[in-house]
């Protein structure tokens, strides 16, 4: 039996600023270009970071750059270069920490960052200060500089079209992200934040409706189907289920006392593809396609139990994909589609613990709505 393969951790966005900074720090200090850099995650943890290149810019400045690396988990952002131009200024000792080109700025409220910053969060600015004073540390020097940071990501303005920061508000480039440093395998972590920030964002700009897709395809869709609804208000959940519901939970308990200064999250409009449908109506909590083979057993069954036709349980228990199950159902059958809606709603408000409406609409595979718990 082979052993099974180890996923390789990576690093973030945030982490590769603070490798950049400290590694363009270090060559201001020392008159000597550093091949790599030690940094500290905000787990405790060190990597050594190898650097892409340095450029003197004076005596006073110095850019610096590395190659992103997630590992095993890639994203949009893996092998990118982000880079670092570190300033040393007169004045009190401190690190000031700015946002160059490919770095987006925030112009929408409620994200993690105010309007007209630069979209640096705050574990990586944390990561980014400790890079500075731990260059200080390194050489057994005083602390004596004001050290101004400016981020820069030379492709960070194409890199932002491959993601939903528009829509979030963040413009002209990428955000620089991470909570802890580390890039997790299958942590999803990137995903879920970007989740919690489209309803952060949705909610802060008076939303009280979101319409929750599993991507793109069905939310241009749903989009068609919503005209009226605000762009923002369109969340792009994937395969997290109950974790999309509990992040409006989260959002609607932020609000101070019994006067919020945006009203509450009521209603949250599930758009999705029959397939997805299936599973949510099982009940799973990640909808993970590896899970099929489960899903079109269940439908079978529940295609006898609701119709009482063998003939299209044989039919769907022989199915080889949810689409090809779905040709036997649709539309000849809308009680069991019916039935699905049903059971999908009702899984849907026991992880919102009935403090939400929810609203369920279930598309064939062209678009069209063959299911709306409006309606049915």
């Amino acid at each position: 039996m082979t052993e099974e393969k180890k996923l390789k951790a990576g690093f973030t966005t945030g982490a590769a600023a603070a490798a950049s900074a400290k590694a363009a720090l270090m060559a201001l200090l020392t008159c000597r270009t550093p091949s790599q850099v030690e940094i500290r995650f905000l787990t405790g943890e060190k990597k050594t970071i190898l650097v892409k290149e340095i450029t003197t810019l004076s005596n006073t400045s110095c850019r610096a750059s590395v190659i992103k690396d997630a590992g095993d988990d890639p994203d949009i952002t893996h092998k990118a270069e982000i880079g670092a131009v570190v300033t040393l200024k007169t004045g009190p000792p401190g690190v000031t920490i700015t946002g160059g080109k490919g770095v987006g700025k925030v112009t929408k409220p409620g994200l993690e960052v105010d309007v007209g910053e630069p979209a640096i969060n705050a574990g990586p600015r944390q990561m980014i200060e400790e890079s500075v004073y731990g260059a200080y540390q390194q050489l057994c020097l005083p602390f004596r500089h004001q050290v101004h940071v400016e981020v820069f990501v030379p492709r960070g303005e194409i890199l932002a079209k491959k993601t939903l920061n528009s829509r979030l508000g963040i413009l002209g480039g990428i955000s620089i992200l991470g909570t802890t440093g580390i890039v997790r395998p299958l942590s999803h972590d990137a995903y879920i934040a970007t989740i919690r920030s489209g309803i952060s964002v949705a909610r802060a700009n008076g939303s009280d409706t979101l319409v929750f897709t599993t991507g793109r395809r069905s939310e241009r869709y749903a989009m068609g189907i919503f005209p009226d609804i605000k762009e923002d208000a369109f969340i792009q959940t994937g395969d997290f289920f109950k974790a999309g519901i509990d992040m409006v939970l989260e959002e609607n308990s932020q609000a101070p006392g019994n006067q919020p200064l945006n009203p509450p999250v009521k209603q949250i409009i599930y758009t999705v593809f029959f397939g997805k449908a299936v599973k949510m109506a099982l009940g799973f909590e990640h909808t993970h396609a590896a899970k099929s083979e489960l899903t079109l057993k269940q439908l079978a069954q529940w295609g006898e139990e609701v119709t009482g036709n063998p003939d299209l349980a044989a039919d769907i228990g022989q199915a080889n994909t949810a689409r090809h199950a779905f040709s036997f159902i649709h539309p000849g059958f809308p009680e069991l589609l019916g039935f699905l809606g049903k059971k999908m709603r009702d899984n849907a408000l026991g992880f919102a613990e009935n403090r939400v409406d929810i609203r369920i609409i279930i598309l064939d595979f062209e678009g069209k709505v063959v299911f709306d718990s409006n309606l049915n």
